[in-house]
């Protein structure tokens, strides 16, 4: 069946035929200042579609970005200095601590696949993000007031308002990079917006031991990080929820409704297997970056050794995905590289069992910086593969499905690991890394699976540009 080129309101203009054929008027790259086309829709009447890039686009990934580093750094605000906030709150063990990290991937779960769905689809990107600064705002300065009177209870509760908040801004992605960038962009634009995630969490591990020396002052590094979330919070009233004309052909394709497109995201065997792989290398990856602390420091690490770690983890991962992703986005290279990434990242999971051991920082340093660089460049290949196959369905159905089950098996996987503790050594985690590595391995070959298929957004694309050149 030939796509359809439906052309977007406000962006028709009607003239006679004049026997020329259509023409570009401008055309850019993806980082340029704009993109415009024009094709013929009839051959009595000229209808043209014009289809433009805006330099606004940047303003609103800009602040996109800043939300989901804001609710990361708040995912992990505890997590790097567990021993101070146990210590701080009085409490009797470090679990109620890692629960703190454990209830964000709830949270997710809880509201993630409906209400994040229902606000994008029926109102657009702007008021789910608006939410979310709402519910960052809120839960930050309570987590404050909490922590200043040593109240756990208030503490969790601000947490969870974050948790809710986390689901707007990650499924927003692939929403956003569909409506404003064309299939030259869109892998990049949501590259760095998922990646604004992991490195909210790498602030977290870094920063936060620098801010909280000693118990007394929790409550300090939870009021900066307040004020850094508040100042985070402001950009999304100055964003649009749509481009006033659209980027490409794919971008105007009308969207199958959701029922529909329950069908056709949960039939599709590509997806299946995809949605198995991210959820388990999401979820280890969220389990690892919460307990990296106490995964180290039972070896002679020190806090700050481990926060370093996780920063090695975050800023490789950066640094190669800058890279890749605007590669892919040139070869469109999915299955080549999903094929290739998954392999090396269940390898790292089982190089992570020994690292610790060698009390050395080489060994830690080196795994985290591969494990960081093949994760962060796989996550926003799957994201858009998984668009690109289930295409006319909204991108943020597949999306928040994909988010959803790495928070979840990552909550689980958490508690699992928690729970794999050798109290007769230390606490140390080495079960909780076997236990990791073996289920990172026994998914690896699903990567071999996935069979060739059309990315059906770029061949809608290619029609375009075909039918504006003939």
């Amino acid at each position: 069946m030939e796509p359809r080129l439906l052309p977007p309101r406000n962006a028709r203009h009607s003239g006679r035929n004049s026997g020329a054929a259509p023409i570009t008027e401008e055309e850019g790259g993806e980082g340029g200042g704009g993109e415009e086309q024009q094709t013929r829709m009839s051959d009595d009447e000229e209808e043209i579609v014009v289809y433009k890039v805006y330099k606004e686009r940047w303003f609103g990934l800009a602040g996109l970005m800043l939300m989901n580093i804001v609710i990361s750094w708040g995912w992990l605000t505890y997590a790097p200095v567990s021993d101070s906030t146990q210590k701080w709150f009085e409490l009797d063990s470090q679990s109620p601590v890692n629960w703190l990290s454990t209830v964000i991937f709830f949270t997710f779960g809880l509201c993630g696949l409906w209400i994040v769905l229902y606000t994008l689809n029926h109102h657009g990107v702007k008021p789910a993000l608006m939410a979310s600064s709402f519910l960052v705002l809120a839960g930050n300065w309570i987590r404050y007031g909490s922590a200043h009177r040593k109240s756990f209870g208030g503490v969790m509760f601000g947490q969870i308002l974050i948790g809710f908040a986390q689901p707007f801004v990650l499924s927003a992605a692939t929403h956003y990079s569909d409506l404003w960038f064309t299939s030259r962009g869109r892998i990049s634009a949501t590259a760095l917006t998922s990646f604004a995630n992991p490195f909210g969490a790498a602030l977290g591990q870094l920063i936060n031991p620098m801010l909280a020396t000693s118990p007394e002052k929790i409550p300090d590094m939870t009021f900066w990080i307040a004020i850094i979330a508040t100042v985070a919070s402001l950009p999304w009233w100055f964003v649009k929820s749509r481009p006033p004309t659209p980027p490409c052909a794919s971008a105007v394709e009308e969207k199958l409704g959701f029922k529909e497109s329950l069908g056709v995201v949960f039939r599709n065997r590509g997806f299946l297997l995809v949605f198995v792989m991210f959820s388990v290398y999401l979820g280890f990856f969220n389990a690892m970056s919460s307990l990296l602390n106490q995964i180290m420091l039972p070896y002679g690490y020190t806090a700050d050794e481990a926060g370093i770690t996780g920063a090695i983890l975050i800023v490789a991962g950066l640094l190669t995905a800058a890279i890749v992703s605007p590669i892919n986005d040139r070869t469109h290279s999915y299955l080549l590289a999903i094929r290739t990434l998954v392999p090396v990242i269940a390898l790292c999971y089982v190089a992570l069992i020994f690292a610790p051991g060698t009390h050395t920082l080489a060994a830690p340093f080196a795994i985290s910086a591969l494990l960081g660089a093949t994760s962060f460049s796989l996550l926003p290949l799957v994201l858009e593969w998984a668009v690109e196959q289930t295409h006319p369905a909204p991108p943020e159905l597949t999306n928040v499905t994909l988010w959803v089950g790495g928070q979840l098996l990552g909550a689980l996987f958490l508690i699992t690991m928690n729970a794999l503790k050798d109290k007769s050594d230390n606490d140390k985690m080495w079960k909780s890394l076997i236990f990791e590595a073996v289920v990172a391995c026994v998914v690896a070959p699903l990567a071999l699976m996935l069979g060739h298929s059309t990315n059906r957004r770029i061949e809608i694309d290619k029609v375009a540009a075909q039918r504006i050149n003939a």
